[in-house]
């Protein structure tokens, strides 16, 4: 006699189906749009190399692997395939709380890049302070850079920043907008207070507006903050444009020119954990570089603090 099996009904649905179920307990959880719409993106993306169409109790281990293989084939760049294989574990882990079935994930090793970051006679040009006769985006621009460069942070966190969040007196910056959903306290050097002092004489307005406005005292969208700062660094001569690569430049240069710590400086890039912090580390070479001349065995045989003993020949 065969026994009666209480399926659940979920699994009757097609594998698109049910990640729109998972789409919408994302967003009931309070996740960001920003990441609900790259969850969305991969998605469609993964579906180019699977049926996601198929019934969502068909998906086995085998049809998980070929996936994972056209991928590759396809000339995915390698950390694409991880990227995407991670909103996929994401996926499978929502499903196995709710009890679903679902087929083995494989980890995906992620290959660690080194991204080219800004160097100083690039940063130097940056920070050229404009003329008297310049407009307010390029005097707003500067002061962008500026603060990129004190703080590393991210891109939201410049749009979000409102004029309340400026406490130059206790040299910070309070950060509402982050990506754990946390407050961040943005410490600020001295040279930085004095341009933001100077920047908010011009800037004025009421305490909820935003810092860094467009010309009209709107708050800066996503791109025009990308194409302002593309512009600003082509008319310097500077050919690298990225927002991000601030922050892997002040990353490198906290820890390896001015010697800061890893536990600082997660603190400083806002990171929930020191997973991200440590990778920095690793492509730097931070910890180990350091006074390399003290440990190095060449440098003490060169210096002569180190005799060389011959061993005799029983």
């Amino acid at each position: 006699m065969k026994k009666i099996s209480m399926k659940n009904g979920e699994e009757n649905g097609t594998t698109a189906e049910v990640f729109e179920r998972f789409i919408k307990s994302t967003l009931a959880k309070g996740v960001s749009d920003k990441t609900v719409t790259t969850y969305r993106n991969h998605f469609t993306c993964i579906s180019r190399h699977f049926d996601s169409t198929i019934p969502f109790s068909e998906l086995s281990n085998d049809i998980v692997n070929d996936m994972i293989i056209s991928m590759r084939q396809s000339g995915l760049a390698h950390n694409s395939v991880v990227s995407y294989t991670r909103v996929l574990r994401t996926f499978f882990n929502w499903c196995n709380g709710e009890n679903l079935r679902v087929p083995k994930m494989p980890k995906y090793k992620y290959e660690e890049t080194i991204k080219e970051t800004y160097t100083d006679d690039e940063l130097l040009l940056l920070l050229k302070q404009p003329t008297k006769q310049s407009d307010f985006c390029e005097y707003r621009n500067w002061v962008i850079i500026n603060f990129l460069i004190n703080s590393g942070c991210r891109a939201a966190t410049i749009r979000n920043i409102q004029n309340r969040d400026v406490d130059l007196n206790s040299n910070h910056v309070l950060s509402r907008h982050n990506k754990n959903k946390k407050i961040q306290s943005i410490p600020l050097c001295e040279a930085m207070v004095s341009v933001l002092r100077n920047y908010m004489t011009v800037r004025q307005g009421k305490g909820s507006d935003y810092l860094f406005c467009t010309e009209y005292g709107q708050m800066l969208s996503e791109n025009a903050l990308r194409l302002a700062i593309e512009r600003y660094n082509e008319r310097r001569g500077v050919n690298k444009t990225s927002l991000h690569l601030f922050r892997h430049t002040f990353a490198r240069k906290y820890l390896i020119d001015c010697g800061g710590d890893a536990f600082t400086l997660q603190r400083l890039l806002g990171h929930s954990t020191l997973e991200m912090t440590k990778h920095y580390c690793n492509i730097f070479d931070a910890d180990i570089t350091k006074n390399y001349d003290n440990f190095s065995p060449l440098a003490q045989l060169k210096s002569g603090t180190t005799k060389i003993k011959k061993e005799r020949k029983q």
